[in-house]
């Protein structure tokens, strides 16, 4: 049986860095890769010291998952981990954002990883694992970043009750919850052509650093991963603050209305 992991939104980010690190956390046959761009894909082939196969794949389109179904088929495998890091958000107010991209965002975020999950999940046995990239946005309400935020709560909701539920099959599921973190996520949830939603960046991450702490966190059986000393200190204001009076400190720190 061959063992492999699967990643999506491998082609930047934190996919990207799970991708480059995986084998330094497991034995895999191959690493498949998901994303959008096939070249983006391709490239990370000669920086990972196993079989790398590219599945270019856009997660919000349904039948992108009959083309998953169709790989898994054909030949016998154990999914050892299965990495959903696609996704994206928009900081805007909800009544400009467009209903395109608000239907985007609830399609990639929630609907494209509990289909993932779906499918994958029966070729997934006793050690497996699946990690889900939720953010400190699904701690709270976030007005401006609201449909993101909310897609975020889904999955941190969504990924520790499966992992209550798949503890049966010796499977499990962890939920990382990254703070600000440099990615090319800002590319698309800022429209620079617009005055800026956020203002104030308490701190500014490293893909590298909370990818490192999930790792830490998968091994020691924890079902949710957040790093750094201020996104820790955050989440435990957002369990003791009522979220109305949370909501009230961000408008003001930003500067919104």
């Amino acid at each position: 049986m061959k063992n492999i992991a699967i990643i999506t939104g491998a082609s930047s980010g934190m996919g990207r860095e799970f991708a480059l690190t995986a084998t330094e956390h497991g034995q895999f046959d191959e690493i498949w890769v998901i994303a959008r761009t096939l070249k983006n894909l391709e490239d990370l082939k000669p920086q990972i010291n196993t079989v790398v196969r590219s599945l270019p794949m856009d997660l919000s389109k349904a039948d992108s998952f009959d083309v998953l179904r169709q790989e898994l088929k054909k030949e016998e495998i154990n999914v050892a981990l299965l990495i959903n890091a696609s996704g994206y958000g928009i900081f805007d107010s909800f009544e400009n954002t467009t209903l395109e991209n608000i239907e985007g965002m609830i399609d990639l975020n929630v609907k494209g990883l509990v289909k993932m999950i779906k499918t994958v999940i029966p070729y997934m046995h006793i050690g497996s694992s699946i990690i889900n990239i939720a953010s400190m946005a699904a701690l709270q309400p976030v007005p401006y970043i609201n449909i993101y935020a909310a897609t975020k709560a889904f999955v941190l909701s969504f990924s520790r009750a499966l992992n209550s539920e798949l503890e049966s099959r010796g499977i499990r599921c962890m939920a990382v919850c990254p703070y600000w973190t440099k990615t090319r996520f800002f590319d698309r949830a800022i429209d620079k052509d617009k005055a800026p939603i956020v203002r104030k960046y308490v701190v500014m991450y490293k893909p590298e650093q909370i990818i490192a702490q999930a790792w830490k966190d998968l091994a020691k059986g924890n079902d949710v991963s957040i790093y750094g000393f201020i996104a820790r200190g955050q989440a435990l204001l957002c369990k003791i603050v009522p979220h109305g009076q949370v909501m009230k400190i961000w408008k003001k720190q930003q500067k919104l209305p």
